[in-house]
């Protein structure tokens, strides 16, 4: 199962991150205490999402 890439983009919005910057290949999002690359796909393996979360300090949601 996988997670589209603007909902995961959308949770992490509604918890205060917002993005820096783009790099090459992945998308840098922040919320000045942490920092996160989010690879550019439509698409993310729901176990790479959760892991993002965990990253980000959020309770993994899918």
């Amino acid at each position: 199962m996988s997670v589209k890439r603007r909902d995961l983009i959308k949770y992490f919005g509604e918890n205060g991150f917002y993005l820096l910057r783009e790099g090459r290949r992945h998308s840098i999002y922040t919320n000045n205490q942490r920092t996160v690359p989010i690879k550019r796909y439509r698409t993310i393996d729901r176990i790479t999402a959760n892991e993002l979360c965990k990253q980000a300090g959020l309770r993994p949601k899918f």
